[in-house]
């Protein structure tokens, strides 16, 4: 399934027990309560460029190859390694407290995270 487009935040589910979950900070939850980020996604066969453009200016982007590891970004601004895998048409990636998936269902990119048990939605549609 071809990820390649950019994507606008339409909702998500479970948002403050999983970033509670995972430790965010006070200051960052409130930031990111229903915030309209905007997803783009560059795909070029087997490499990815994701970034995520935040309200105010600030932007995240993780550059990576399915099955190679790559230096990485949380949401909160965290730095680790990981290996980026291809399952079932997901990406799936295992941060440092929680398991990562993106999926497009319907033309929509839907990723999901799990933290011990809580699972958090969030659903962006396609603008371009």
């Amino acid at each position: 399934m071809a990820f390649t487009g950019k994507y606008e935040f339409e909702g998500d589910e479970n948002y403050d027990d999983f970033v509670k979950k995972i430790g965010l900070p006070g200051d960052k939850i409130e930031m990111g309560r229903n915030c309209k980020i905007v997803t783009e996604v560059v795909q070029n066969g087997n490499d990815f460029t994701w970034t995520q453009h935040f309200p105010g200016g600030r932007t995240t982007t993780n550059t990576f190859t399915i099955g190679k590891e790559a230096d990485m970004e949380t949401m909160g601004g965290k730095k680790f390694k990981a290996t980026v895998k291809m399952e079932d048409g997901k990406i799936v990636a295992d941060f440092p407290n929680y398991h990562h998936t993106a999926e497009i269902c319907g033309g929509k990119l839907v990723e999901t995270s799990t933290a011990s048990g809580v699972v958090y939605k969030r659903t962006s549609k396609r603008i371009a």
